[in-house]
């Protein structure tokens, strides 16, 4: 199995004390994604995987969502430093 090691981007400290905070919830969906997303690309018909990267696509989704009608700035600093591009609006 490859594996791959992720830049935390957020100090241990901070880790510690903003567990519920949106941007640390978007930060450790984007870690999974990534994770999922490399394990998906060595086991293409795991299904179950699959599946569960929908769902915390989803999730990450609707928190961006809520952190852009909240506070812009954040939202702007977090899609900047995740290097996540910006969901299209309908």
């Amino acid at each position: 199995m490859v594996k791959n090691s992720f830049i935390s981007v957020i100090s241990q400290e901070e880790k510690e004390e903003n567990r519920g905070s949106v941007e640390f919830q978007i930060f450790s969906f984007t870690n999974r994604l990534r994770r999922l997303t490399s394990h998906l690309e060595l086991h293409r018909k795991d299904y179950l995987s699959q599946r569960g990267l929908q769902k915390i696509l989803g999730k990450r989704q609707r928190l961006l969502a809520y952190l852009s009608k909240k506070n812009r700035v954040r939202y702007k600093e977090l899609i900047n430093l995740l290097d996540i591009r910006e969901p299209k609006t309908r």
